[in-house]
């Protein structure tokens, strides 16, 4: 592994815990054991780290997810692969969605990363519209999409903060149910 790939993977788990703002490079170069200025070598600014860290993300989750989703049949299956990726936040990572966490600090974000946070949004819901139109025209399941894609990201928050998974399948299967039917 890179000193560059390390160095995001340190990013990314303090950031899907705490957030853009509280992340250092001194404290990611502790992590990893090298010295802050060979961090800012390999990322010169925090903004271009941020930059690298949801372009990977993005790519990761949604490369899960067709992989997944590829073996399902019918749209509530694929749709069901869309939760069961947001399960796995909290279950195998303890940790928010980090597109979602650095949503919530979207006005204090560089301008590119928040471009980038707005990207893997706006591919979620595509990617749910597109499941939901299966033939039909798309526009019109952008709406429920949304809907769907905000409701994971609110439960995948509510039950790490109330230490509670069981919570976020009652809320999230109550959706996937609501939006998929079958």
């Amino acid at each position: 592994m890179t000193t560059s790939e390390k160095l995001l993977d340190a990013a990314e788990l303090r950031m899907r815990r705490t957030g853009y703002n509280t992340v250092s490079f001194r404290d990611l170069a502790a992590d990893i054991n090298i010295k802050s200025a060979s961090a800012h070598y390999h990322f010169p600014r925090k903004e271009d780290l941020g930059l690298d860290l949801v372009k990977r993300y993005h790519a990761r989750f949604f490369t899960t997810l067709d992989a997944a989703a590829a073996g399902e049949n019918t749209r509530r299956g694929k749709i069901e692969c869309f939760r069961l990726a947001y399960r796995s936040a909290l279950v195998d990572d303890r940790s928010m969605c980090l597109c979602g966490l650095l949503g919530s600090e979207i006005a204090s974000l560089p301008d590119a990363v928040a471009t980038e946070v707005k990207g893997f949004f706006k591919a979620s819901i595509e990617w749910v519209a597109s499941i939901l139109a299966d033939g039909t025209p798309q526009m019109r399941h952008n709406n429920e999409a949304a809907g769907f894609v905000a409701t994971m990201q609110g439960a995948l928050m509510l039950a790490i903060c109330m230490e509670d998974a069981a919570l976020f399948d009652a809320m999230t299967e109550r959706a996937l149910d609501l939006i998929a039917g079958d």
